[in-house]
């Protein structure tokens, strides 16, 4: 079986404690430089605002700050929350980087709100503005065309790929608009009868080729840890996963702390029931071990590309992690010539 034509990494900038948040930014920069030397294709960033455990929240600025410390890996965002803002807004900010990095920049949008009441109302951004998100996203895509009746500064040459994370309604809206689509979390594991996963099966049936993608593209996001051992992948996993479990019932992400052997036992039932659901989609464990879910995981899925997403509080064991992954896909692109140049073409491509 085959793996994704690419791989990638989504970075949540998470905090970690015992770090400042400019620490934990620059463990995000270092993070990308090391994935460039790997040659990850792709390196996303995400908005969160107002939670302790993250350090990033403005995509932007961040994409910006690793564009200029890289050469040539794609930067993007994953994602910019489009109801928080103005299209064209997250347009021009779009089409700066663009300027700035003519050819590396994505702009991946979802359509998520503030965590809490109080985060909405400082972003005054609500349910209300979720639902009309694919208006404000055909907008949005008017000013990086120059079809709109305002011309977004500064225009460029190209145009950054946009992709469409898949919450909500976000499949559709990729199909309508000739979009890749981004699939994350439990969604990934739901499949059919068939094996295949019916919500992507419904967004290459409807896939309306743009300017953009002239095909179907399916990026698929899951956790992924590789270690020595599967217990020693599960400990990377592990600070993440108990931190987003608490948060079930504290309210609160927390800045990520190191997992002893007695930390789990501490949890309430409903905390270690969300533990056991994050960790049960996620993929972990020695290379080879990995290797044969992430195939399974390309079969079901027909993915294009993987996005590699989980925070590790241990950023050595992370490292270490991301250059065993980087090892399986290498030893996959050269399995014969063909490969070889597909893989090529998918480290450095436009797309």
């Amino acid at each position: 079986m085959l793996l994704p034509a690419r791989i990638s990494i989504l970075d949540r900038a998470n905090s970690r404690v015992g770090f400042s948040a400019s620490e934990a930014l620059h463990r995000v920069l270092d993070r990308a430089r090391l994935a460039e030397e790997l040659g990850y294709h792709r390196f996303w960033v995400a908005e969160h605002h107002a939670v302790p455990g993250i350090a990033g929240s403005v995509p932007a600025v961040l994409m910006a700050a690793i564009a200029g410390r890289t050469h040539s890996i794609r930067v993007g965002s994953g994602g910019i929350m489009l109801p928080n803002h103005q299209p064209l807004v997250v347009a021009e900010q779009a089409a700066t980087l663009e300027a700035l990095y003519p050819g590396r920049i994505d702009l991946g949008l979802g359509r998520s709100v503030g965590f809490t009441q109080a985060v909405r109302k400082a972003l005054k951004s609500g349910k209300a503005d979720a639902e009309r998100f694919e208006d404000d996203l055909i907008e949005l895509l008017g000013y990086l065309s120059g079809s709109a009746s305002v011309t977004v500064r500064p225009r460029n040459a190209s145009l950054p790929p946009v992709f469409v994370l898949a919450t909500g309604s976000g499949i559709e809206t990729a199909a309508r608009a000739g979009l890749a689509v981004v699939l994350g979390g439990p969604a990934v594991f739901k499949t059919d009868q068939s094996g295949k996963i019916p919500s992507l099966e419904r967004y290459r049936a409807r896939f309306r080729p743009s300017r953009w993608f002239d095909k179907p593209f399916v990026m698929v996001a899951v956790n992924v840890a590789v270690g020595p051992s599967p217990d020693d992948a599960r400990k990377l996993l592990l600070p993440e996963a108990i931190a987003l479990a608490r948060s079930r019932t504290t309210g609160s992400f927390a800045a990520l702390e190191p997992v002893d052997n007695d930390q789990e036992g501490t949890l309430s039932p409903r905390e270690n029931t969300a533990l056991e659901s994050s960790l049960s989609t996620s993929i972990y464990g020695t290379a080879a071990e990995v290797r044969r879910q992430l195939e399974s995981l390309a079969e079901a899925t027909g993915a294009d590309e993987l996005l590699v997403t989980g925070g590790a509080f241990d950023v050595v064991g992370q490292s270490e992690s991301d250059r065993l992954l980087a090892g399986i896909f290498s030893r996959s692109w050269h399995a014969d010539a063909e490969s070889l140049t597909d893989a090529g073409r998918g480290l450095r491509g436009a797309v």
